[in-house]
């Protein structure tokens, strides 16, 4: 038999009397993309990258070896090449990867690609874009798979990944002589050994996680200007940032509920970050909601658990995010749009310290800080009859209220140079920062999307920069379009005079342009043409005479 042969439809079995599925003659499960990205999310929200990585590197190892052992058993191949093609083959029809076309190995020099990625793309979906790559479940499948087929130990590790940002995934496969001293840190994910000696591996493998980001932060701090004295990383130059941090630092040492009030986009969560790490509970997980995302029949299970049957689906007892957050901090993002059927048994919580899951009748225990956030008016909510007064006093013990960027002018450099950092960084891009005028304009914009708005537009100029640095026309269109404020420093001029001078730098700013600057001063082009008109009359008058 030859691997291109296999088909699905061939090579699963229903049993639809008893439920079971078999998959190559073995018993199987099919099993949601979705609630694979929610568990792994979960596993790097209370375990950390590290402790997650080799959790799912291992799993897919043995995942590996399984399907390996079931390949040779169940099937006559032509030769051992077919069954070492197999694999890929079998793991494409289970939508694990898509591999490039031809029959190019990871074995060979240049290693393989893969065109989809579906833990990539959960990542993705669930934790955002990543700094490294993290198809580690596939890895380790892959390894499995090709050392049982080899018979001997052979290491798949990923450079390049959809999820930091590349195009596609990229594999090579190695055994441990091949790779040398390349391997060292990866090698503790893959190794079969016993759990006290991988817990001291990734125990050392923090350590030097650390010291890299230590290291790290410090060099973005000193590329902001903004100090070296804040471990949090959190730029604050302005004045009412600095006493928001500093509020945030003092509510950290003790155990009360925080509110974190502001627009979308001001840095809520890296706020409760910090109120975590700065905490008595760092050492505990630090799990993060958001309470918008999460639709509201599903809402209270997430947060609350439910038992084993308490409706379709509920196929096991699952603890909620309040026992998860254990000992932590449970972040509960968007907490203005919890529905008001959840609130009052949200309230319950955080009064009695005790959970009750959905389908139990019985109550249990919790010992979690909660720290909400939200970019409501809920004083508005509350007379609207949207949110509750008790719960909103409740959560409210200390509120700390975020200002827009609008509001912190002296944060904007800063921000725009760490983000510079960042972002060239994870490009493999050397720049040394922004031109006077780029600067200028990152000034002179209000920011209405606020912080998160200003690391789009820096990523976005990074990526189109063609100089060391940041110029004006790497900006988006309305970064560029705001015109300088004007500032009376001499004797008051004519406010005609005002008008023609602005409407002519508009007019120039948008490469005489007359519709586009018509539509951005509010004008009708009409009105435009016949102001330009009597200009260029009275620049007439003015040289005859």
């Amino acid at each position: 038999m030859r691997a291109q042969d296999l088909e699905l439809k061939e090579l699963l079995d229903f049993d639809s009397r008893g439920g079971v599925v078999r998959f190559a003659g073995r018993r199987a499960l099919i099993l949601d993309a979705v609630a694979l990205g929610l568990w792994r999310k979960e596993l790097i929200d209370t375990m950390g990258m590290i402790a997650a990585r080799a959790l799912l590197t291992r799993f897919g190892y043995a995942h590996g070896q399984r399907m390996a052992d079931g390949m040779r058993e169940q099937f006559h191949w032509e030769n051992d090449e077919e069954w070492f093609w197999a694999g890929p083959r079998i793991f494409a029809l289970q939508g694990l990867f898509l591999r490039e076309p031809g029959r190019k190995s990871p074995l060979s020099t240049g290693g393989v690609t893969w065109l989809a990625s579906y833990e990539a793309e959960q990542h993705l979906l669930h934790l955002g874009r990543a700094d490294e790559p993290v198809c580690w479940t596939l890895c380790g499948l892959a390894s499995g798979y090709i050392s049982s087929t080899i018979g001997k130990e052979v290491y798949v590790l990923e450079d390049r990944c959809i999820a930091q940002g590349d195009a596609a995934c990229h594999v090579a496969a190695r055994t441990l002589e091949e790779w040398g001293s390349a391997v060292g840190e990866h090698l503790a994910f893959f190794k079969r050994e016993g759990l006290d000696a991988v817990l001291r591996r990734l125990t050392e493998a923090l350590k030097r996680a650390e010291r890299q980001l230590r290291v790290r932060q410090r060099s973005l701090e000193q590329a902001a200007g903004a100090g070296g004295d804040d471990p949090s990383g959190l730029v604050a130059r302005s004045g009412s940032m600095r006493q928001v941090v500093d509020l945030a630092r003092r509510v950290a040492q003790v155990d009360s509920t925080v509110l974190i009030t502001g627009e979308s986009g001001t840095g809520k969560e890296r706020i409760a970050r910090l109120i975590h790490d700065a905490s008595s509970r760092s050492h505990g997980p630090f799990v993060a909601v958001n309470c918008a995302a999460i639709t509201e029949t599903l809402l209270e299970s997430e947060l609350f658990g439910h038992a084993r049957g308490a409706f379709t689906g509920a196929m096991i007892d699952r603890p909620g995010l309040f026992e998860a957050a254990r000992g932590g901090i449970l972040f509960l993002d968007e907490v203005g749009e919890i529905p008001m059927s959840v609130q009052a048994k949200l309230l319950r919580a955080l009064q009695e310290r005790e959970v009750r899951r959905v389908g139990e009748n019985r109550n249990r225990p919790i010992d979690v800080r909660i720290v909400a956030a939200t970019n409501h008016d809920l004083g508005e909510d509350i007379a609207n009859k949207h949110f509750r007064k008790d719960l909103y006093y409740r959560l409210k013990v200390v509120e700390l209220k975020l200002p827009p960027l609008r509001e912190r002018r002296d944060d904007v450099l800063p921000l725009a140079r760490v983000f510079i950092a960042q972002m060239a960084t994870r490009m493999k891009r050397r720049l040394d920062g922004l031109s006077p005028g780029a600067a200028d304009q990152l000034l002179r914009y209000d920011w209405p999307g606020n912080v998160r708005e200003l690391e789009n537009v820096i990523e976005r100029a990074v990526a189109l920069a063609q100089g060391s640095r940041i110029d004006v026309e790497d900006l988006p269109e309305e970064v560029r379009a705001v015109m300088p404020i004007p500032v009376v420093t001499g004797p008051v001029r004519r406010l005609v005079d005002i008008e023609q001078e602005y409407i002519l730098a508009a007019l120039a700013a948008n490469d005489d342009n007359q519709t586009r600057t018509a539509a951005q001063l509010g004008l009708g082009t009409t009105t435009l043409y016949r102001k330009l008109k009597r200009y260029r009359t009275l620049r007439t008058r003015k040289r005859a005479g």
